[in-house]
């Protein structure tokens, strides 16, 4: 056992904690953003399921394995419909990570703004005057909102009583505080649909209800018919006691929103949901167990190509070059699930070329491969390679022709510019044998002086200064 264990430690690399911590932050920030929701007890379901499908797989138990790998296939579409409000939301969370709104007023005055607020909402529940009054927190709420007004004015306790005065046309809305800024009124909220735990809620507090199962922003209904106040946090809905208790519970969420000190980031990160972030810390070693963990390593064989590298740009390597090699790799079969086959090549370098045949041994050390993958055997172990300087010589180019000109056409002379062509040749290659000439030029076609700028045939082993093929311009006079 204690063997085991060493061995395991020591299979341990560095990817693998850098893979167990991503997975244990994502696993926590999972379960802390869901241990909130009215819909974690499905997830708790899953979970069991998905624990179960893990260990079957660790025991090697087939029929289970086979069973639920379809059934999460086909369930992965139900997921989308059961948690679509849940992904919306939390998608939406992870798109304002790292963004700071702009709340200065609410570090220092958040007591003051819960006191605007209490005493507004304890007038209006005294006066038998409805309203529904939401205080936005971290998450965006544009989309949950239909209908309403901008106003962008400050917070006031008379305001406030201005805007559900039932003479005025906003009063059947909801008011939007961020801060210290009443920013809409008037604005229409989504109805909740789990409510039968409540009784007979009316529409202010449904819609209450509503905007707390969808965001973190609390909602504080009064009622016109009891004239109580009630308060919308976290996808519940209570009846607040009293004026004093409902300042306490704004201001306690304001502070929580933006706390007159916030700790570092790291000391935040490790006070705040222990229990979460041990949980998935767990989880994430028992997937990297049953997924990740090379156990056995296995072999394959691979054919790669061979690229050269760094020939210097007066040399050449001569044909008959080997363009590829076999291979033989070595590791566990998660490695070969993720190996990227277009990274696999050997790679020559080839700066310190030397004149003539030579020898190179292909070593390990050319390819490039993960780090928990090994090459245990290379085909062709050395090649032969035939270095060449090459050399500057200028070819006379060949005007090639075929057929005879129209009747009543002579044709007079046929001149090309440039008449040579200057080339770079290995120095081994007879430059007397090699020959440049056009593609050939049909005569029928010309009557009358003519101008042409035809294709070359090169041969393989030329190569033109700059790596490009000169234009070449022939010109043809003809006489009737």
């Amino acid at each position: 056992m204690i063997e085991s264990i060493w061995t395991l430690l020591q299979s341990i690399r560095i990817q693998d904690i850098l893979d167990i911590a991503i997975i244990s932050v994502l696993i926590s920030a999972l379960l802390i953003w869901i241990k909130g929701r009215a819909s974690r007890f499905v997830f708790i379901g899953i979970s069991l399921l998905g624990f179960v499908y893990v260990i079957a797989r660790f025991f090697q138990l087939y029929l289970t394995t086979v069973v639920l790998q379809g059934f999460f296939a086909i369930f992965v579409f139900v997921l989308v419909v059961i948690f679509q409000e849940d992904l919306r939301r939390f998608f939406e969370r992870l798109a304002i990570l790292g963004m700071v709104r702009k709340k200065p007023q609410i570090i220092t005055l958040h007591g003051h703004n819960a006191e605007i607020i209490a005493q507004a909402v304890a007038n209006l529940a005294r006066n038998r005057v409805g309203a529904l009054i939401v205080i936005q927190g971290d998450d965006p709420l544009d989309r949950h909102l239909s209908g309403g007004t901008q106003l962008n004015g400050l917070l006031s306790q008379p305001l406030l009583e201005s805007i559900f005065d039932p003479h005025s046309i906003g009063h059947d809305g909801a008011v939007i505080i961020d801060g210290n800024t009443v920013t809409h009124f008037g604005c229409h909220l989504p109805l909740s649909q789990n409510t039968r735990q409540y009784g007979n809620l009316g529409l202010r507090h449904t819609a209450a209800l509503g905007l707390s199962e969808r965001s973190d922003a609390i909602c504080i209904v009064v009622s016109e018919e009891r004239g109580t106040i009630s308060l919308a946090e976290g996808e519940e809905i209570r009846e607040v006691a009293s004026t004093s208790a409902l300042k306490v519970a704004i201001e306690s969420f304001l502070s929580s929103k933006a706390p007159a000190k916030k700790p570092g980031p790291i000391t935040l990160w490790l006070k705040e949901n222990t229990r979460e972030k041990v949980i998935a810390i767990a989880l994430a070693c028992i997937l990297w167990l049953v997924f990740g963990y090379q156990r056995e390593s296995i072999y394959r064989d691979f054919t790669i190509p061979i690229e050269y590298l760094n020939v210097p740009p007066d040399w050449v390597i001569e044909e008959p070059k080997i363009t590829d090699a076999k291979i033989m790799l070595a590791g566990p079969s998660q490695a070969f699930q993720l190996l990227n086959m277009e990274s696999l090549k050997i790679s020559l370098n080839l700066s310190q070329l030397q004149e003539g045949k030579q020898d190179i041994v292909l070593t390990k050390e050319m390819i490039r491969i993960p780090s928990n993958m090994t090459v245990v055997g290379i085909k062709p172990g050395r090649i032969t390679l035939t270095a060449s300087r090459l050399v500057r010589v200028s070819i006379p180019l060949e005007i090639v022709t075929e057929n005879s000109p129209p009747p009543g056409v002579t044709i007079q002379k046929i001149t090309a510019t440039p008449s040579s062509l200057k080339v770079l040749l290995p120095g081994t290659v007879n430059r007397n044998k090699i020959r440049i000439q056009t593609v050939p030029i049909d005569l029928r076609a010309v009557t009358s002086p003519t101008t042409l700028t035809p294709k070359l045939i090169v041969p393989p082993d030329i190569q033109f200064e700059g790596g490009k093929q000169p234009a070449v311009k022939v010109v043809i006079r003809v006489r009737r």
